[in-house]
């Protein structure tokens, strides 16, 4: 059935069918819809998203896995599996979150296959401790001409630290901190409950100020 939205003028409203509305002006729902009608996904639809959400993915992928030559190929790899399966997304609206499970799975498996020692993630240091809360600055693409030998080594015990994290608290940490997702989508991603969540978080948090004290407080 064909889905269309409800356009209200002074006195009369007129539906107009989604596929007649322009790619640009239609909302990413309303996308999602588009490409779940018919018996393939509306590749007009498919290439609109792609474009709203590819740095998303890429953002994804660049904290993941920062050193990895590969990336666009795991990205591609992600939206080969969007497109197969944006039928069985029941909410559109969380298509957001849902792409972020897809990227973040595919990533941790390629992970297990390379079986790599450490995992390639790039955070920098914290900037305040509030009430348990830790804010987290990306960072730069290249050290700049300013950073000394103190913070390359804040860094590198940093990244050691976040190595030793068990995978799961890997995961929430770069959910939360560097994609900023709130708990709630964390947990649906996840496939864990909302206390499992908050309790990993804090228990990562946790692990990388005992592991970063020296840093912390000079």
């Amino acid at each position: 059935m064909s889905q269309s939205l409800p356009i209200s003028w002074s006195t009369a409203e007129v539906s107009i069918p989604l596929e007649q509305i322009p790619l640009e002006q239609l909302s990413n729902s309303d996308l999602v819809l588009r490409c779940q009608q018919g018996v393939c996904p509306d590749r007009a639809a498919f290439t609109e998203l792609l474009r709203r959400y590819q740095s998303h993915v890429d953002k994804i992928l660049y904290h993941l896995a920062p050193d990895w030559q590969d990336r666009a190929d795991l990205a591609q790899e992600i939206w080969i599996r969007v497109y197969r399966n944006i039928k069985r997304l029941q909410e559109p609206v969380k298509f957001r979150g849902w792409l972020s499970r897809i990227a973040t799975n595919l990533f941790y498996d390629e992970l297990r296959k390379r079986k790599r020692v450490k995992p390639p993630l790039s955070l920098d240091a914290p900037r305040n401790i509030e009430d348990g809360e830790m804010d987290w600055e990306i960072a730069a693409d290249s050290p700049g001409p300013d950073e000394d030998m103190a913070t390359r080594e804040f860094y590198s015990h940093l990244r050691d630290a976040i190595a030793d994290l068990p995978e799961v608290f890997r995961t929430t940490i770069v959910l939360r901190e560097i994609e900023g997702l709130a708990y709630e989508e964390i947990a649906e991603i996840t496939g864990v409950s909302l206390g499992t969540v908050k309790s990993r978080i804090a228990r990562a948090r946790q692990r990388l100020q005992a592991d970063l004290q020296v840093y912390l407080n000079p």
